[in-house]
């Protein structure tokens, strides 16, 4: 099996894999020089050299060039304090030239032979004159690369309506599809103030309890099902997932509504009934705890 070595370009970026070219001790937090395909370029090391499946490998891999030096890691420095620079003269060239696009970012390679521009718009934007312009002004070649709002955030950073850094920007490393039915087995309301980020799509922490949820609410019967509960027949308006209680409005008594924990349901639409249930004709079980024997 090939062995690999996981490196990161940015802080909690995605993760590409190397191949260690003999250098087996390296260790997460070293920094390395690897050829990318838009370049040389200075990475962090975040998986030690390990082995993987053949069909893991998405394309051929490439050979860490060296360990980074001390030199190498200036050079990086100095271009990484040039990209606020950057990022003003670009985004005043863009006004000059009325093009409908926000500049978020700038970024160079670590030799300054490149300089990223990172932006987003509503429209397809023809930037071929900003671009030999910018090319002019820093003398470097000038990549535009149009990100989603997703992205965006994760640039920018910022905090989310928890409180916490965003996730996408403190360790989420890359986005996965997020849907409005996680929303809906949550529980959750459908607002979208409440459900979105501050990129304006849904929150990318409703998939992470999901699962859970899903495997509680498995065990608990669905809104309108017939239950028999203590009290006697009833049907369910409401589950609490988390909780695990459901409400239900008594047969006997439509008025009222009851909350009662999952495991005190007697049986439920779609479960199989006990012994003696069918001689019951009706739940003798609810009489017998009425009789507080439970016998």
């Amino acid at each position: 099996m090939p062995k690999v070595v996981g490196v990161q370009f940015r802080f909690v970026s995605k993760i590409y894999h190397f191949d260690p070219a003999g250098l087996d001790d390296l260790k997460p937090g070293d920094w390395v020089v690897v050829d990318t395909a838009r370049g040389r370029e200075v990475a962090q090391v975040v998986e030690p050299p390990h082995e993987i499946s053949e069909e893991e490998l998405a394309e051929p891999l490439k050979p860490v060039i060296r360990r980074a030096m001390a030199w190498d890691m200036v050079q990086r420095d100095r271009y990484i304090h040039r990209e606020a620079e950057a990022l003003r003269k670009v985004r005043e060239r863009v006004a000059e030239y009325g093009l409908p696009m926000k500049v978020v970012r700038t970024e160079y390679n670590f030799d300054g032979s490149r300089l990223v521009v990172y932006f987003t718009a509503e429209q397809r934007v023809d930037f071929r004159a900003l671009v030999r312009d910018l090319a002019r002004l820093f003398r470097t070649r000038v990549e535009m690369r149009q990100i989603g709002v997703r992205d965006e955030a994760k640039l920018m950073s910022g905090f989310g309506k928890c409180g916490r850094p965003l996730c996408c920007a403190s360790w989420l490393r890359e986005f996965k599809p997020v849907s409005i039915k996680m929303a809906k087995l949550q529980d959750l309301p459908l607002n979208p103030s409440e459900i979105s980020g501050v990129c304006g799509r849904l929150l990318c922490c409703l998939s992470y309890e999901l699962d859970t949820y899903a495997e509680i609410k498995e065990k608990l019967p669905k809104v309108g099902a017939e239950v028999v509960t203590p009290r006697g027949k009833g049907r369910v308006r409401q589950i609490h997932a988390l909780r695990e209680m459901v409400t239900v409005q008594l047969e006997d008594e439509e008025e009222t509504l009851v909350e009662i924990p999952a495991s005190e349901l007697i049986r439920h639409q779609g479960q199989t009934a006990g012994p003696g249930c069918e001689a019951c004709q009706g739940c003798g079980a609810a009489a017998r705890r009425d009789d507080g024997n439970g016998k």
